[in-house]
């Protein structure tokens, strides 16, 4: 479609939002006759009448109802058009593209992500979620920008690395299961005959490091959520965020498990969690707004209390 033809659509939506052709007319600020001129045109163009004028106001047609939310689709794309060819002449990013971790707590992100749509409308944001080793493999291969890291690796030598907060991980249960009827501390030997439930990682980068498995039986899981599920439906033990299972444990829909191994109250060793990008690979200007943004507001929230 042509520049001339757009504005023949910009001029259609007009008519309609504004009530007729006198007030679209007015809101733009052009004669009425112009207005007029180029809805005729836009109707001459597709063979259609938009409007039906016999009435003291315009009133759309069928063809026009039809029309008119693809309209505004055309006029919405065309905007972000020009959006987005500006902030790239400008020296914006076309997109930004991060990896979290399923166990990063997600609510300051969401607030971070929420004000980056607003300031960088033309900057397509592209969100992945990976789980251990995974997620670093994107970071190290290129594949996104940014990563919200657990376990970063000393092997992960080209990265840089920002330290965000500590993630508190705690072991938990339904209270129907076995372990949550023994008294404290669990026995280490007694876990270890219950299926334990553990976060798998699909990558080569870290294929074959535990950590803190401690059953003989497992089974292994890619999906935060579907582990989640299973401890709530008392399908074996395993360890969670403490920010995601809070509200489990207020409820009683989750117990901790005082297991007599780390500190006997169900808490395992804090976790942290790292901001990373290739120190080879500068970041955009977006991209190095968000950075910023995490590393100031992901601890801030912590020590609110809100993670």
């Amino acid at each position: 479609m042509n520049g001339q033809a757009l504005e023949y659509v910009r001029l259609f939506v007009a008519v309609v939002d504004n009530g007729g052709f006198a007030p679209a007319a007015r809101k733009l600020d052009r004669a009425q006759s112009v207005v007029t001129y180029g809805v005729q045109k836009l109707e001459e163009q597709l063979g259609l009448d938009l409007f039906d004028r016999s009435g003291y106001r315009p009133v759309l047609t069928l063809a026009g109802q039809a029309l008119l939310p693809r309209a505004r689709r055309l006029l919405e794309e065309t905007n972000a058009f020009d959006v987005m060819a500006r902030g790239i002449a400008g020296g914006l990013e076309a997109e930004v593209a991060l990896v979290v971790d399923p166990l990063f707590p997600m609510a300051p992100l969401v607030m971070q992500l929420r004000d980056f749509e607003q300031l960088y409308p033309s900057v397509q944001a592209r969100v992945f979620v990976e789980s251990l080793g995974a997620a670093t493999s994107m970071v190290l291969e290129g594949q996104v920008d940014l990563g919200l890291l657990i376990y970063l690796d000393a092997r992960a030598v080209e990265l840089e690395q920002s330290h965000l907060v500590p993630i508190e991980l705690l072991l938990v249960a339904a209270p129907s299961h076995p372990l949550a009827q023994i008294p404290a501390p669990i026995p280490l030997e007694r876990a270890r005959e219950e299926l334990q439930l553990v976060l798998s990682d699909r990558s080569d980068f870290s294929r074959g490091v535990d950590r803190g498995v401690l059953s003989t039986r497992t089974w292994r899981l890619s999906d935060l959520g579907a582990k989640h599920a299973l401890l709530r439906a008392g399908l074996g033990w395993g360890s969670m965020p403490r920010h995601m299972v809070q509200d489990d444990l207020d409820r009683g829909n989750l117990v901790q498990l005082p297991l007599d191994y780390w500190e006997g109250d169900g808490s395992l060793p804090r976790v942290p969690t790292v901001a990373a990008h290739r120190k080879d690979r500068a970041l955009g200007p977006a991209a190095r707004w968000l950075l910023e943004r995490l590393k100031r507001q992901v601890p801030q929230c912590a020590e609110a209390g809100h993670i």
